[in-house]
């Protein structure tokens, strides 16, 4: 087997392995491969299609006022952005049998902001300016080996061909958790690493979102934001999801358990969707032009074991490396939920992507600036 030999390798091509790409290239290094499971690139970012617009199945909402450093990468790559619409009341659904309650809605502050064309289009942008020769998709990690300057990965295609590469450190944009759960290490990390990594819940990993496009916002023309909470169900969380000029969308959490959803045929939980969305904004939201479902924690390159039984928690970001020992300086947490500022969060994935470009070292250990 032959084995491919470079300087940094990066696993994960979400937005904080594109993003150490796109930064290694910009640093004036081309001597690296970004390595994805998926046939895809994004991670937890995806899109659901209709005709010319997209709507967010993952990460929907940023806010520049106190994420600078997203924002400045948004203008970097000249993204357009517009305000979440939250004009209008709120519903509120308690009682099964009763009709939900209307109350005043209240405006977001900071402003919650959205990228027009949904937040694929940072990963796009950021897809478009690295070497696409770098970016391998469709290979999964198996195992990394330390050995005396270098880290030895063995990955696997779906049809269980492998490939190995060499590198000399590796920068981690898979969660902790889902690290620990897919990927072996020989040696063994460091018992208290391994052990928080294991720990550290992945960021929205055990919800689902569902989200009814029509072709128009009818919701507005009664006074609604879109916006409504259900203790009924299925859906515990709505919200507006229109985009300025194209296609009307409402979208929802769901707010029952990801065991239950995978036990409802997926036309029966749309159904029962379509009736929520009824009883809240009346006949005009029973048919939909399109609709999607995006259960994430039955993705296995988003959610662990673990995230499925838990209630999506911010965790304590871990410690990104390896103080001591054999794997010292050779592998570093990148992913969103590394980040000390905002883990699990879309600029959680910058931050970390920053912090670790700033001490990385190469295998010389000089310092990449």
């Amino acid at each position: 087997m032959v084995m491919h030999s470079l300087r940094i390798a990066i696993v994960g091509a979400g937005l904080s392995g594109l993003y150490a790409a796109y930064r290694l290239e910009q640093m004036g290094i081309s001597d690296y491969v970004l390595i994805e499971a998926r046939d895809v690139v994004g991670g937890r970012i995806a899109s659901g299609n209709h005709g010319q617009d997209r709507f967010d199945l993952g990460p929907t909402w940023f806010w520049p006022d106190i994420q600078p450093q997203l924002d400045a990468l948004i203008h970097e790559l000249a993204l357009e952005r517009f305000a979440q619409f939250e004009d209008g009341d709120t519903l509120i659904e308690r009682t099964p049998g009763v009709p939900p309650t209307r109350i005043q809605g209240y405006v977001n502050v900071p402003a919650s902001m959205r990228l027009s064309g949904g937040m694929g289009q940072l990963i796009e942008a950021l897809h478009q300016r690295i070497d696409p020769a770098r970016v391998v998709t469709g290979q999964a990690v198996r195992q990394l080996k330390a050995t005396d300057q270098s880290v030895e990965l063995l990955c696997e295609n779906s049809s269980g061909s492998s490939t190995r590469w060499q590198a000399g450190q590796v920068l981690m944009a898979v969660p902790p958790r889902l690290t620990m759960e897919h990927i072996a290490f020989s040696p063994a990390l460091p018992q208290a690493q391994a052990e928080q990594w294991r720990a550290t819940a992945t960021w929205m990993a055990p919800h689902a979102k569902y989200i009814a496009t029509y072709t128009t916002p009818f919701w507005r023309e009664h006074g609604l934001s879109g916006e409504a909470r259900s203790a009924i169900g299925p859906l515990s969380e709505i919200h507006d999801a229109s985009t300025p000029g194209d296609s009307a969308a409402l979208f929802g959490f769901f707010g029952i358990p990801a065991e239950v959803r995978k036990s409802v045929p997926p036309a029966v939980l749309r159904s029962h969707c379509r009736a929520q969305l009824t009883r809240l904004f009346g006949p005009q939201a029973a048919t939909p032009s399109a609709e999607f479902i995006k259960d994430w924690a039955w993705d296995i390159y988003t959610a662990s074991s673990a995230d499925r039984n838990e209630a999506g928690q911010h965790s304590q970001p871990p410690v990104p490396t390896i103080p001591s020992g054999p794997w010292c300086n050779k592998i570093v947490g990148i992913g969103s939920e590394w980040s000390p500022q905002f883990p699990g969060y879309v600029a959680g994935a910058i931050d970390a992507v920053n912090r670790a470009m700033q001490g990385l070292s190469n295998t010389s250990g000089n310092e990449l600036k």
